[in-house]
Protein backbone atom coordinates (compact mmCIF):
# COMPACT_ATOMS: atom_id res chain seq x y z
CA UNK A 1 0.00 0.00 0.00
CA UNK A 2 1.22 3.36 -0.69
CA UNK A 3 1.73 5.96 1.41
CA UNK A 4 1.58 9.41 0.17
CA UNK A 5 4.03 10.77 2.85
CA UNK A 6 6.36 9.34 1.27
CA UNK A 7 5.79 11.58 -2.01
CA UNK A 8 4.61 14.61 -0.84
CA UNK A 9 7.18 16.86 0.84
CA UNK A 10 6.52 20.27 2.39
CA UNK A 11 9.66 22.68 2.40
CA UNK A 12 9.04 26.33 3.74
CA UNK A 13 10.91 28.21 1.09
CA UNK A 14 9.58 26.21 -1.75
CA UNK A 15 6.27 27.08 -3.29
CA UNK A 16 5.60 28.85 -0.19
CA UNK A 17 5.56 25.72 2.02
CA UNK A 18 2.88 24.18 -0.15
CA UNK A 19 2.39 20.57 -0.44
CA UNK A 20 4.38 19.57 -3.35
CA UNK A 21 5.50 16.38 -4.88
CA UNK A 22 8.75 14.83 -4.01
CA UNK A 23 10.32 18.02 -3.55
CA UNK A 24 10.30 19.07 -7.30
CA UNK A 25 7.99 22.43 -7.84
CA UNK A 26 4.73 20.86 -8.75
CA UNK A 27 2.24 21.13 -5.85
CA UNK A 28 -0.32 18.80 -4.91
CA UNK A 29 -2.79 21.53 -5.86
CA UNK A 30 -1.62 22.00 -9.53
CA UNK A 31 -2.37 18.16 -9.68
CA UNK A 32 -5.65 18.46 -8.99
CA UNK A 33 -6.38 21.15 -10.65
CA UNK A 34 -5.31 19.48 -13.68
CA UNK A 35 -7.27 16.58 -12.85
CA UNK A 36 -10.65 18.72 -12.01
CA UNK A 37 -10.12 20.49 -15.59
CA UNK A 38 -10.60 16.90 -16.91
CA UNK A 39 -7.07 15.86 -17.76
CA UNK A 40 -6.84 12.02 -17.47
CA UNK A 41 -3.46 10.26 -15.56
CA UNK A 42 -2.58 9.43 -19.15
CA UNK A 43 -2.43 13.33 -19.94
CA UNK A 44 -0.74 14.28 -17.23
CA UNK A 45 1.93 11.92 -17.63
CA UNK A 46 2.60 12.85 -21.26
CA UNK A 47 2.49 16.83 -20.32
CA UNK A 48 4.92 16.07 -17.48
CA UNK A 49 7.04 13.32 -18.05
CA UNK A 50 8.84 13.64 -14.54
CA UNK A 51 5.40 12.48 -12.37
CA UNK A 52 4.34 8.89 -12.27
CA UNK A 53 1.15 7.60 -11.66
CA UNK A 54 2.09 6.96 -7.84
CA UNK A 55 2.32 10.86 -7.79
CA UNK A 56 -1.18 11.72 -8.97
CA UNK A 57 -2.24 8.76 -6.76
CA UNK A 58 -0.17 10.43 -3.67
CA UNK A 59 -2.19 13.72 -4.70
CA UNK A 60 -5.71 11.98 -4.29
CA UNK A 61 -4.74 10.56 -1.28
CA UNK A 62 -3.14 13.50 0.62
CA UNK A 63 -4.98 14.95 3.53
CA UNK A 64 -3.78 18.09 4.80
Amino acid sequence: MMNYQDIITIEPGKRSGKPCIRGMRITVYDVLSYLASGMTYEEILEEFPYLTKEDILACLSYQK
